[in-house]
């Protein structure tokens, strides 16, 4: 996955999320993605889907959960 389908895949998560629920989209992103974020600096993908640098801790969250879940959805 490039790091340009890793943005849009966030920006997706993030932006079809329920209201209250944008960053546990993001550790979900995270979880799912986090063999693939990897590849790259989380703070291009972040900013690639248009949201705040800061979401750089909430996206590593994510990755380090990956080791320990698995997703459902």
């Amino acid at each position: 996955m490039t790091e340009k389908e890793l943005s849009n895949k966030l920006a997706e998560m993030y932006n079809n999320a329920q209201p209250k629920e944008q960053v546990t989209m993001i550790h979900l992103f995270g979880i799912k993605y986090a063999s693939e974020i990897e590849k790259y600096r989380i703070k291009d993908i972040i900013l690639g889907a248009g949201l705040h640098e800061s979401y750089n801790t909430e996206v590593r969250k994510g990755m380090n959960l990956a080791k320990y879940v698995t997703p459902s959805i």
